[in-house]
């Protein structure tokens, strides 16, 4: 009842803003969207550009409506990647058919239209660009944050996120633009505990965001929880000692990473079409929350393999915190407990915490290493191989790329 009149009349109940509720408790985000979508036929693996909030809204609409359910505050409109430039990178197609202003707008009002179904606020991301990647100027990068953000503002969105960047240079350009829109900025980075990818280390990184005016500073994607934990231990870490103050958010993958290089991921040869065995449990995430919640993360969602039930293990591990649950937990007893009703007695016996709590699961692939080499080419904004160009990738270009990739291999 209570959205239905919301959705009435919006105005009626004023919503608190992403400040406000940091200060008073936990903010909950929600999960991966790429990687999901992907899955399921809507995204192109490859340029990951999020053209399907255009061609499948209803795809991205009902996956909004999934992390809602279970539990999160905050509806983040499907902008990953959706620059102009982007669209037309490496022989991608999307920019020929749909412009990023259309994209982005269209982001927009599905976030907002499913958050309105609930108490959820809705923020508009940018991420990194191959206009950064390709060594362009300031000024140029931020021609693409300003068309993208203007689109945010037009729709009035609640606050601005810039994730997804592996140099702290690019996110201070984007976070300046940001900010002069006077509208909230979040700011996380896809690093780990080595700091950005030209060697500035994770708690300078924090520093710096928070001098370009982030209210709210942390890590997403990249990395597992546990080694983005340790990053946003290092930020925090940093501010204390420059004397600066911000609220702390946590986004990390879904996907176990100890093995991964400086870069995260996608160094691993399992990257993208083979991470399944990697996958997060329920409890992992549980664990995850606690932790973050106790080394002052108020800020708590996931990126990349986050699926609904990874977000709502959040919410029920921080359920006392928070002083309610999510709608999906209508449908999943704490701690297995619905295994109770079970017609196996050994499937019965497993309903209880001490049980999921100290599970080893197996992977159920003979043979298989438990971890794997990452790829580390080492190369980073300004290389000649990462440089912008509207054709695709050609047969001869392909080629030299595979056997580069044999010889890194072999020398390992």
């Amino acid at each position: 009842m209570e959205s239905k009149r919301r959705r009435k009349n919006p105005e009626a109940m004023p919503k608190k803003g992403i400040l406000e509720r940091l200060r008073d408790g936990v903010v909950i985000g929600d999960g991966g969207f790429v990687f999901q979508l992907e899955k399921r036929g809507y995204v192109k693996a490859g340029p990951w550009t999020p053209e399907a909030t255009c061609e499948n809204p209803e795809a991205v609409r009902q996956l909004h409506r999934d992390f809602l359910r279970a539990g999160s505050d905050v509806m983040q409109a499907l902008t990953f990647y959706a620059s102009d430039t982007k669209l037309e990178n490496r022989g991608n197609k999307a920019g020929q058919t749909f412009s990023g202003k259309a994209i982005n707008a269209a982001a927009c009002k599905l976030a907002r239209e499913v958050a309105d179904e609930g108490d959820a606020l809705v923020a508009g991301g940018l991420s990194q660009t191959p206009t950064y990647l390709s060594g362009r100027s300031k000024k140029e990068v931020q021609v693409d944050f300003q068309k993208q953000v203007q689109v945010f503002v037009d729709n009035n969105l609640d606050f601005l996120i810039c994730e997804y960047f592996e140099h702290v240079e690019e996110i201070e350009w984007a976070i300046e633009v940001c900010k002069a829109t006077g509208k909230p900025v979040a700011a996380t980075m896809c690093i780990g505990p080595e700091g950005d990818m030209h060697g500035v280390s994770a708690g300078d990184c924090a520093v710096r965001m928070v001098k370009a005016g982030a209210d709210i500073v942390g890590v997403n994607c990249h990395f597992d929880p546990s080694i983005s934990l340790h990053t946003v231990r290092l930020m925090k870490e940093g501010l204390e000692r420059a004397g600066l103050k911000a609220f702390l958010m946590s986004q990390p993958l879904a996907y176990h990473t100890p093995d991964a290089g400086k870069q995260g991921f996608i160094d691993l040869p399992e990257f993208p079409f083979a991470l399944e065995s990697r996958i997060c449990t329920r409890w992992d995430i549980q664990k995850y929350a606690r932790e973050a919640y106790e080394l002052g993360v108020r800020y708590i969602g996931g990126c990349c393999g986050f699926e609904p039930y990874h977000v709502r293990a959040i919410s029920e591990e921080l359920m006392k915190e928070r002083g309610k649950k999510s709608m999906a937990t209508e449908k999943h007893d704490l701690w297995g407990g619905g295994l109770l009703m079970h017609t196996k007695p050994w499937v019965r016996a497993r309903a209880s915490r001490e049980y999921w709590e100290n599970l080893r699961p197996g992977s159920g692939r003979p043979y298989c290493p438990s971890m794997s080499q990452p790829d580390e080419w080492g190369v980073t904004a300004g290389s000649q191989v990462l440089m912008q160009h509207s054709e695709a990738t050609t047969e001869k270009e392909f080629k030299e790329l595979a056997n580069h990739a044999v010889k890194t291999r072999s020398r390992k």
